[in-house]
């Protein structure tokens, strides 16, 4: 199966000329995901300063590529979380299990610098479809 790429319509923008990749890609039953931030469907970061607000619209981001994949969130095999400030995970834990209710998926959750400084979650996703 050749590689699909994925662009939901809630992200099909250019996020920033020197970004270049694709909200998420697909193929052989699998879908990945790029590092997905609260941007909204018009390129802004939303719930700047709040990582609850950032962290619910960065998920949204995430199940939209999924979908768009033809996955769901039960379909994850695993996530990796990126947070700016790590004392930021038990809010972003508490969203996090909200979309991924029943058996979540291995996560690694780190502390990193972000692409740009008002951001304060990235997520990203690896499905698995059974779709070949």
């Amino acid at each position: 199966m050749p590689k699909k790429t994925l662009r939901p319509a809630s992200l099909n923008f250019q996020p920033r000329p020197t970004y270049p990749y694709s909200p998420g890609a697909a193929g052989g039953g699998m879908v990945y995901t790029a590092g997905q931030v609260a941007w909204d469907k018009t390129g802004r970061v939303v719930g700047i300063g709040d990582v609850r607000k950032q962290t619910i619209q960065t998920l949204k981001n995430v199940v939209a590529v999924l979908k768009e994949g033809g996955a769901t969130p039960a379909d994850v095999l695993k996530c990796n979380v990126y947070l700016a400030d790590i004392r930021h995970f038990q809010i972003m834990n508490e969203e996090f299990a909200k979309v991924f209710r029943k058996d979540p998926p291995a996560r690694t959750t780190v502390e990193a610098r972000l692409a740009e400084p008002e951001m304060l979650v990235e997520i990203e996703a690896i499905a698995w479809t059974g779709k070949v």
